[in-house]
């Protein structure tokens, strides 16, 4: 009896895996899709604070101080390739005295474009265009201002930390052109280097 009980026991137990194996399969588990890479395309804004070091052509001083300001530009990714243009406006306490003499450069301004290689959120780029700016000199009381024209360039690595906001550090070399100044008899005018970090809101 026992034995009998137990074969039938087997048999329906065989019958309802065939029954089980026979069903239809449901649908397959749905997995999300990886998030997109980091986009740089588009318009963005910002601040930036450093460290402006430089030189006064034809004459001893040599301007150092802090300087900030802000910036603006537009980004386009063409896959891993991004270019772009930024212009930017800075405050700049770099001044020097030497003997009779002060030069400061009060402020500045470039117009650049930009080319990088990004890896996903994280974007290694150099820059260079347009560079203008104030250099003033003193002797003696008598103080001389002339707005001078260069050149600039430089390179730069700016890390996504969201879709909308990231931060850079940027090293800038520029050069403004010489003009003659009456309180010194020559040409001046301004080699300086300028290290500085920043933050762009991404529209």
């Amino acid at each position: 009896m026992k034995k009998t009980i137990m074969a039938m026991a087997i048999a329906t137990a065989a019958s309802g895996s065939a029954s089980a194996a026979d069903l239809p399969r449901g649908p397959a588990p749905y997995y999300p899709p990886p998030s997109l890479a980091y986009n740089w395309t588009g318009p963005y804004a910002g601040l930036n604070l450093g460290y402006e070091w430089g030189k006064v052509t034809n004459n001893v001083t040599k301007p150092s101080g802090i300087a900030g300001g802000g910036q603006i530009g537009y980004n386009w990714q063409m896959s891993q390739f991004v270019f772009g243009v930024e212009t930017d406006i800075q405050i700049s306490g770099a001044d020097d005295t030497f003997a009779p003499y002060k030069f400061s450069n009060p402020w500045f301004g470039t117009l650049r474009g930009r080319a990088g290689f990004a890896i996903n959120n994280m974007l290694l780029y150099a820059t260079g265009g347009l560079a203008y700016g104030e250099l003033k000199g003193e002797f003696l009381g008598l103080d001389e201002n002339k707005t001078l024209v260069g050149w600039t360039a430089g390179a730069g690595l700016e890390y996504g930390f969201t879709q909308n906001w990231s931060a850079k550090i940027e090293y800038l070399y520029m050069d403004l052109a010489s003009r003659t100044y009456t309180i010194t008899g020559v040409d001046n005018g301004l080699h300086a280097s300028h290290l500085r970090l920043g933050v762009n809101y991404h529209f």
